[in-house]
C-alpha cells in the first residue's frame, strides 16, 4: 500500500511530497531516501548551485530506467522557485530551474530530480567560466585508479604555472577536476584550450595511457581529458549530486591524499549518500575554495 502525500514547510514554503515508498534505486533506496538526503546535503550542495542555470535528469520510474533530461524548468513550479535564461534551442533561450534554498532542492527530489547537471558559469554572466573542469573519463580496463594517475600528473602541470586544482568524483566510473577562477577576464574557449593544452601534454607524458580524441574506438584502456566539458553550452554533474546507478552514489569532494592513495591502489573512491553525510560532518564542504580562489589563466601561444 503507497503512503499517503504529506505536507512539509521548509525555509516558510509549504510542499507536499508523494510516493515516498516508491523504490527509485534497485539498492532498495526510496524515494523518501532521496529526499531526505537532498534536504540534509543541501547547505554544502547549494552553494555549487546557487546562480546557475540548472538541468535536471528525472528518474520518476527508478534508476533502472534511462530517464530524462529536462533543461527548461516545469511550467508547474512553486512561485518561489526561481528560473535564469540558459542557453536555449532554435526557439531561443530557456528558463532553467535555479536551486538557490533547502525547499527548492527539496522540491526537485520530489521530481526524482536524482542528478543534478551544472555549468561552470553563473546565469547572471553566461559568457565567463567561473573555473576550467577537468574530466577524466575512464576507458574500461581502465579505472577510477588511472583517473588518479592522472590527474596527479596535471596537478603537477598546473603548478607549473602557479594553479591549483579540488578533485570530486564522478560518482560513476571517472573523476573530475575544477581549478578555480572566479575572475572576469576568461572565455570558455579560453578555458578548453587550456584544458585541451594541459590534456596533449598529458598525452606526451603518459604515453599510450591518456588521449584527447573524442573517438571512442581511441579510449579504450586510456583515460580521456575530456577538455570539450568547458564549452558555452556544457554541464557538468554538480558537486554532491546523487547519481542513477545501482546504488545511491553521489559526486564526492576529495582531498589530494586520497586521490594519491587511490592513484596507489590502497584506496578506493566511492562513495554513497550516507559515506557523504558523513565525510561533510567530519570535513566540511571540501570543494569551497573552488567558488572563492581567484586564479588567472596562462596565456597559451599562438
Amino acid at each position: 500500500m503507497a503512503t499517503a502525500d504529506i505536507e512539509v514547510e521548509i525555509d516558510g514554503h509549504r510542499l507536499v511530497l508523494g510516493n515516498l515508498d516508491k523504490v527509485l534505486y534497485p539498492s532498495g533506496f526510496t524515494k523518501a531516501q532521496v529526499i531526505d538526503f537532498m534536504a540534509r546535503i543541501a547547505p554544502y550542495a547549494i552553494p555549487h548551485l546557487t546562480g546557475r542555470a540548472l538541468t535536471f535528469r528525472r528518474y520518476p520510474d527508478g534508476t533502472q530506467t534511462s530517464g530524462f533530461f529536462e533543461k527548461r524548468c516545469p511550467g508547474h513550479r512553486p512561485p518561489w522557485v526561481n528560473v535564469a535564461l540558459g542557453p536555449g534551442d532554435r526557439k531561443g533561450g530557456i528558463e532553467y530551474c535555479c536551486i538557490d534554498g533547502t525547499a527548492a532542492l527539496v522540491w526537485a527530489a520530489n521530481m526524482a530530480a536524482i542528478e543534478i547537471h551544472a555549468p561552470m558559469a553563473l546565469a547572471a554572466d553566461l559568457d565567463t567560466p567561473r573555473a576550467v573542469v577537468f574530466d577524466f573519463d575512464p576507458g574500461a580496463p581502465a579505472s577510477i585508479v588511472e583517473c588518479c594517475v592522472v590527474a596527479c600528473a596535471a596537478r603537477d602541470v598546473l603548478a607549473a604555472v602557479d594553479l591549483e586544482g579540488w578533485c570530486k568524483t564522478s560518482g560513476s566510473k571517472g573523476l573530475q577536476m575544477y581549478v578555480p577562477l572566479n575572475t572576469k577576464g576568461p572565455t570558455h574557449e579560453a578555458a578548453a584550450n587550456f584544458a585541451l593544452a594541459v590534456g596533449q601534454l598529458l598525452e606526451r607524458q603518459l604515453t599510450g595511457r591518456v588521449t584527447t580524441v573524442m573517438a571512442k574506438n581511441k579510449r579504450p584502456g586510456k583515460i580521456f581529458v575530456d577538455w570539450s566539458q568547458n564549452a558555452h553550452h556544457k554541464t557538468t554533474i554538480a558537486p554532491y549530486s546523487l547519481r542513477a546507478r545501482e546504488e545511491p552514489t553521489v559526486s564526492t569532494p576529495v582531498a589530494w591524499h586520497e586521490v594519491e592513495a587511490c592513484a596507489d591502489r590502497q584506496l578506493e573512491l566511492r562513495f554513497t549518500s550516507d559515506d557523504v553525510l558523513e565525510r561533510v560532518e567530519q570535513l566540511g564542504d571540501l570543494f569551497e575554495p573552488v567558488l572563492t580562489l581567484e586564479q588567472q589563466l596562462p596565456t597559451i601561444g599562438r
